[in-house]
């Protein structure tokens, strides 16, 4: 598996993908909020729709496991805590953030401020590991992605105000994100990706659920044959992207893997045009996918000399 994950192009593919993925969330949410009347305040419903979607997520890796490699589910009782903490940071705490942050900041802030999990797992990088530094190419590549959030973004309705409860959750959000995929690389060793992302939202998604449901009123969410649909397909693209991002987040580098989730937020705008009424495909997308394909580039050159130097080795 090394040998195919440590190749750029594999790589960089996989990582398209799953941003993708996670773009695509975007506007599947949406339309399931609206196909299961759940009120645009009602925080507890989102969290146990998030629950729910997780939980059915972490379950079809974890069954999936245990036909093709059950070996792999068995892990260390220093395994077991870590997971354990780690459902709760990246799942739990990190959804229960995001979903709150979202009810109660505008659709622009909130791509702008959980673009800055890019950010936040490239600094960490910087001071976990020696090979991961920050440099220039990095530095520009970040500038010209979150240049091409905002001006995806550009023309919608933006407003300078911070509340704890909207900006600051999704900016937790964002930093517990981060905090996960450092965790992930840092302290996952000897278990398996797909286990991994298979206990990981089977944890934090219990969690969702425990909190959530007690509190759930009666009617809060209301399913229909579209919104079991769309619930099936917001946890198989959880699972396969999670899945998938952990595999190539454990052969290589935090910061460099990390700079393609910039994808996602364009690409979550691209779709929201797509697939909601009233939303268009405009000038300033085309020039957002233009400034993070630049972006992308810068984070990949390698001068002359290093390129040469690489063939070598």
């Amino acid at each position: 598996m090394k040998h195919y994950l440590t190749q750029k192009w594999i790589v960089i593919s996989i990582a398209i993908f799953c941003s993708i993925l996670w773009g695509s969330a975007f506007p599947v949410l949406k339309i399931s909020y609206e196909e299961l009347q759940m009120a645009a305040d009602d925080t507890i419903a989102k969290i146990v729709f998030a629950g729910m979607r997780f939980l059915l997520a972490g379950l079809m890796l974890l069954v999936g496991m245990l036909i093709a490699k059950p070996k792999a589910l068995l892990v260390t009782k220093r395994q077991a805590m870590f997971l354990v903490i780690f459902g709760v940071v990246q799942t739990a705490l990190q959804y229960f953030f995001f979903y709150n942050g979202l009810a109660n900041t505008s659709g622009m802030k909130g791509a702008l401020l959980s673009a800055s999990g890019t950010f936040f797992t490239v600094l960490l990088a910087h001071f976990f590991y020696s090979n991961d530094r920050l440099n220039w190419p990095k530095a520009i590549g970040l500038v010209a992605g979150f240049c091409g959030i905002i001006v995806a973004n550009w023309g919608q309705e933006f407003q300078l105000s911070f509340t704890l409860t909207g900006e600051g959750f999704m900016i937790l959000a964002a930093l517990t994100g981060a905090i996960g995929a450092i965790m992930a690389k840092e302290l996952a060793l000897g278990i398996h990706p797909f286990a991994l992302t298979g206990w990981q939202l089977t944890i934090g998604s219990v969690l969702m659920l425990l909190i959530g449901v007690p509190q759930l009123k009666p009617g809060a969410i209301s399913f229909t044959p579209l919104g079991w649909g769309l619930l099936g397909y917001a946890a198989l693209l959880s699972a396969v992207a999670f899945a998938l991002w952990y595999s190539i987040l454990k052969y290589n580098k935090a910061g460099e893997v990390s700079i393609y989730k910039f994808v996602t937020p364009v690409s979550g705008t691209i779709l929201s045009a797509i697939f909601i009424p009233g939303e268009q495909l405009t000038i300033f997308i085309i020039g957002a996918l233009a400034l993070v394909a630049v972006g992308i580039i810068s984070v990949n050159y390698k001068p002359g000399r290093k390129r040469q130097a690489e063939v070598k080795m």
